[in-house]
């Protein structure tokens, strides 16, 4: 007996059909006329069924002949209805024969109709087994027979072929019986029976082969692989009900008109989605952290979760006793709460001691209700204990912000006993929240065992990029060089040095002691303008030496800036120093009247915005002067809620993870506070910022601080993960809350190092401006005026990027080095295989729908449909005959499919995919090709065997531009006569079709070759079209190359 199995695995990226972004998917199989459905998954545009459905192949021989239907539809529970959510349709000759040769494949689903807004793809493992589990049935074989035993069966078995017939007759009657007994079985199971239409008899010759075999007792023969024992038809087989779809199965063992799906991408992983949350946030509560009824957007802090804090501000104290025998007393202030300790800097031989510091106890973590404040002696033994002040935790005051600060207070230390001792100390102490503005600086219980010198680093800061210019040195000529051997050609040049920047003019052509260069260098200078511009003559006096005819140095502040194209700054002429000349000798060469110069032209051009990121995800499109900047068009609020499930970065250690956030918007960078040795920190810190532009992007990095106690000066802090966030992807005035994956590619493949929560709003505040930016250039005028050349675009971009990171690393705390080079993605422009590859499945995708479009031509021009045909013959001769109508029919319909698409927008803001991004299943040799250094430092097989995968792809490319060139050269051969014989045909037809044209109405012309283009198949030949090859006839230059 022979069963089809059909595994239904999976689907991704379904189409949302039930007005809240999701949809709950099911499927439906068809297969000659049986019909079986998976289960519903409520609310999944991603479902995993893994469910395997049964079918009995009625008619063994007919397998070939059928189509198996696979429709996706979404369960809609209020009707009776379903919607479509694509299907596909596999042609039975594809089906393998065991199961060990299937193979999961994925199909993209296709459309019902043009008008159908379908997308996705769904996993199928389909393949044919014979089922051994039944007993064998007896069977009479007669010439032209074959009948079964019983009716009370759930599959049919094989028709046995004898190895002594070469031809055997089957009655098409039986298979009528056959398919009978099956709709029998399948109405005791309870399904449904599908109406059959009658078959008539039809007498079938069949080819069998000669090789022998062995089944059922009997010795067959077994036949190639075309079928379930068939080869060739030599008359019509008995008729299937004609189907329109584009994977009607073949008539025989020739390829199937379906396309057979080759492997494609596999499904993303689940983990690596995006969750939406729906955090207790009192903008959505619509109170204000306070706990008052008001305007919830002038909340300062109404995107995060309240956290309450028990507040200790350690002022000073005053008239302390001194307590060693020397007279001497080094106090600090202990504060102690449950089992946590926070200390204060001890200061020497002070007994009027000023700390000013804070402490900030979770109160989430308290564990008592005293609260004790002890003063202490710092000894080499045990420290002395001076005095102490107690709180207890039920008579603290609330402070809620804005209200002021608490003003301190004079308290009377104790001692042991409880009797008062000489001195005061000044404290305030109140319940607070995140909001307080001492929330930064306090010394929080989290951090109780990090040292004084570290503290800093785990704090929450705020960080301004450096304003940044493009500094141009326009190099014209020089004058009077004096060279080192007198009588020799001159091969000069000019070196222009700012900080870590060099770069070097090219070679004069005129090799005299008055050279002219004529070029322009370009750097990048940042404020303020502390910096030397060091421009100096050279002159190459053979391989490897090279001998400096003079130095200038000029002040950056001197510099004029320029703000538009109108007027470039004056050249001017600058003394050239001779290097040799003695600092004391200074006084005498001012003396001197002669001396080399050189005509430079320098500024600093303000008008263009200095890119230190990509453009593709750029957060900041202003120019670098103030004056021409745009006004701000809204606000962005970021809270930064919480992690959770983050990996031990720290296991060696005997730690976890110390992580904190970093989140970059314009110039403005915000870094959180390190939560100490947790996998599930909670923030709850909320930032702003001024949107001038909405086509950006807002980055949030997630590290792990090493550097904490005991860490060394050059530990790197290592990245956990990052997101990016479109803002023209947010709706206005929206909060958006959801669990971010935190994706990792390292050289061993994709990791997922946890889940970042944030929250988002982006709120306009003019509407009009930010309406009339869609229309306005991405970039200032000065980018589009006059371009950078774009051999100096990436080079000055990589130093924009380490000056940003300079400066940031120079910060208390620092914003390190390695943090500042991963938010702005320093390595982007590296080569990258795997890169490449998703950009080339980008290009296919975007590709697919012009594909779509062709197709739906040619089974308009086929017949495929009749109906629809019929329709556009209808349409086409309306808009010939009314040509004023096609352009409102097209934006018309653009509309109403704008519109229809709203349903489906995106309810999530978009974030890293790691299927787009090609990461998930990446090789690993292409991961370490990624990562590898430049230049690289792998060993010399390894680079061989890149090199030659490089030079197969590049061969791949280089004949389809070959082919490309081809072809636009035959274009091009129409009119050049390098094939006469061509040419001249060309020409004759050209002015037979002017003649023609000129005399028959524009509007039957176009009729009739629209009815010659969409003539029915019968009037179709197969064989390429005459135009078609006259074309491919023509000559190119392909014959011309070596």
């Amino acid at each position: 007996m022979i069963k089809l199995i059909v595994e239904v695995h999976d689907a991704s990226d379904l189409m949302p059909k039930d007005g809240d972004g999701f949809a709950s998917p099911f499927v439906e199989v068809d297969f000659d006329q049986q019909r079986q459905r998976t289960q519903t998954k409520p609310k999944d545009l991603n479902p995993y069924w893994n469910e395997q459905l049964v079918f009995n192949v009625t008619n063994p021989r007919d397998l070939s002949n059928n189509t198996i239907d696979v429709v996706v539809y979404n369960d809609r529970k209020s009707g009776h209805h379903k919607n479509f959510l694509g299907r596909v349709r596999i042609s039975g000759v594809s089906v393998p024969l065991s199961e060990s040769e299937a193979t999961l494949q994925r199909y993209p689903l296709d459309k019902r109709g043009l008008f159908s807004n379908i997308k996705g793809d769904i996993a199928l493992r389909i393949y044919a087994v014979q089922d051994h589990t039944s007993a064998a049935q007896p069977q009479q074989h007669e010439y032209g027979n074959v009948e079964t035993g019983t009716a009370n069966i759930s599959s049919v078995e094989i028709p046995q072929m004898f190895s002594t017939t070469p031809l055997q007759e089957i009655n098409g009657n039986n298979t009528h019986r056959i398919n009978e007994q099956a709709e029998h079985h399948h109405h005791q199971m309870g399904e449904k029976p599908m109406k059959k239409k009658k078959e008539h008899e039809v007498r079938t010759f069949h080819s069998i082969g000669t090789g022998g075999g062995g089944g059922g007792g009997f010795s067959h023969s077994q036949p190639p692989s075309s079928g379930f024992g068939f080869e060739t038809h030599h008359q019509k087989a008995p008729h299937v009900e004609t189907r329109t779809d584009f994977a009607r199965a073949g008539p025989g063992p020739g390829p199937a008109t379906v396309m057979h799906m080759q492997q494609g991408p596999p499904r993303q992983n689940p983990e690596f989605a995006l969750v939406e949350t729906s955090p207790p946030l009192a903008a959505r509560l619509r109170y204000r952290p306070g706990g008052f009824s008001g305007d919830k957007t002038s909340s300062t802090y109404d995107l995060v979760e309240q956290m309450h804090y028990l507040y200790v501000s350690v002022v000073k104290a005053r008239d302390l006793p001194t307590m060693d025998v020397s007279g001497s007393l080094d106090p600090y202030v202990e504060v102690k709460l449950g089992n946590y300790r926070g200390v204060t800097k001890h200061l020497e031989k002070n007994q009027n001691p000023v700390w000013k510091q804070i402490f900030a106890f979770s109160k989430e973590r308290l564990q008592s209700n005293l609260l004790e404040v002890s003063v202490k002696d710092k000894d080499f033994g045990k420290d002395d204990h001076v005095g102490r002040v107690f709180f207890d935790l039920t008579d603290v005051p609330v402070r809620v912000p804005p209200d002021s600060p608490l003003a301190p207070q004079w308290y009377r230390l104790v001692d042991k006993k409880g009797d008062k001792v000489r001195g005061e100390i000044m404290l305030a102490v109140w319940m607070g929240t995140q909001a307080d503005e001492s929330f930064p600086e306090a010394w929080h219980s989290d951090a109780h065992d990090i040292g004084h010198v570290n503290l800093a680093s785990t704090r929450s800061k705020v960080y301004f990029s450096p304003k940044l210019y493009y500094l141009r040195v326009q190099v014209l000529e020089a004058q009077d060089l004096v060279p080192s051997e007198r009588g020799r050609p001159l091969d000069t040049y000019v070196k222009v040095q700012l900080g870590n920047q060099m770069r070097v003019s090219r070679p004069s052509q005129v090799r005299t002691i008055n050279p002219i260069w004529n070029d322009e260098l370009m750097l990048v200078a940042s404020e303020p303008f502390e910096d030397l511009i060091v421009i100096s003559v050279g002159d190459k006096v053979g391989p490897g030496r090279d001998d400096l005819l003079g130095m200038v140095f000029l002040p950056v502040r001197n510099i004029p800036q320029r703000q538009d194209t109108h007027k470039l700054p004056e050249p001017l002429w600058f003394n050239l120093q001779k290097p040799s000349v003695a600092a004391e000798e200074e006084s005498e060469k001012k003396k001197e009247k002669f001396s080399s110069k050189i005509h430079l032209c320098l500024y600093l051009d303000a008008g263009y915005h200095v890119l230190d990121e990509s453009t593709h995800f750029s957060s900041d499109m202003q120019p670098s002067s103030k004056h021409l900047r745009k006004a701000s068009i809204g606000i962005l609020e970021l809270g930064i809620l919480s992690a959770k499930n983050l990996l031990p970065m720290k296991g060696k250690e005997g730690r976890t993870t110390d992580s904190y956030c970093v989140a970059k918007y314009g110039n403005k960078w915000v870094r959180s506070r390190t939560l100490l040795n947790t996998l599930n920190p909670r923030w709850n810190e909320q930032y702003t910022w001024e949107v001038h532009d909405p086509c950006t992007v807002i980055t949030v990095g997630v590290f792990d601080n090493h550097h904490i106690n005991g860490s060394k000066e050059d530990a790197r802090d290592q990245r956990i993960g990052k997101v990016r966030i479109r803002l023209s992807t947010l709706e206005t005035d929206r909060i958006y809350t959801h669990y971010y994956p935190l994706l990792v590619l390292t050289p061993s493949g994709l990791k997922k190092h946890g889940e970042l929560q944030l929250a988002l709003r982006f709120s306009c505040t003019a509407w009009v401006n930010m309406v009339a930016q869609y229309g306005r250039p991405l970039l200032p005028k000065m980018h589009y005026v006059n371009p950078i050349p774009v051999r100096y675009v990436d080079w000055l971009r990589h130093q924009a990027m380490q000056i940003v990171a300079a400066r940031l690393s120079r910060a208390e705390p620092p914003l390190r080095r390695e943090a500042v080079e991963y938010m702005l993605d320093v390595d982007y422009h590296m080569f990258s295989l795997r890169r490449s590859k998703a950009n080339f499945q980008r290009i296919m995708s975007l590709l697919g729908g012009f594909t779509m479009v062709c197709r739906w031509f040619n089974d308009i021009c086929t017949w495929r449909n009749p109906i629809t045909t019929c329709l556009v013959h209808i349409l086409f001769v309306i808009l010939v005959c009314y040509p004023e109508l096609i352009l409102p029919t097209i934006f018309l319909y653009l509309f109403v499919i704008g519109l229809w698409n709203y349903r489906f927008r995106p309810r999530h803001p978009p974030h890293m995919d790691a299927r787009i991004s090609q990461a998930e299943f990446a090789h690993p040799d292409e991961l370490d090709e990624e990562f590898d250094s430049f230049p690289t430092s792998r060993p010399s097989d390894i680079v061989r065997m890149r090199y030659d995968r490089l030079r197969s792809v590049a061969g791949r490319v280089q004949t389809v531009v070959g082919d490309l060139a081809t072809q636009g050269e035959r274009a091009q051969a129409l009119l050049s006569w390098r094939d006469s014989r061509a040419t001249a045909i060309f020409i004759i037809f050209s002015l037979i079709w002017a003649v023609f044209i000129y005399i028959t109405p524009f509007q039957v012309v176009a009729v009739l070759v629209g009815l010659f283009m969409l003539r029915h198949p019968r009037f179709r030949s197969k064989l390429p079209s005459a135009p078609v090859n006259f074309f491919k006839r023509l000559p190119s230059k392909s014959d011309m190359l070596l």
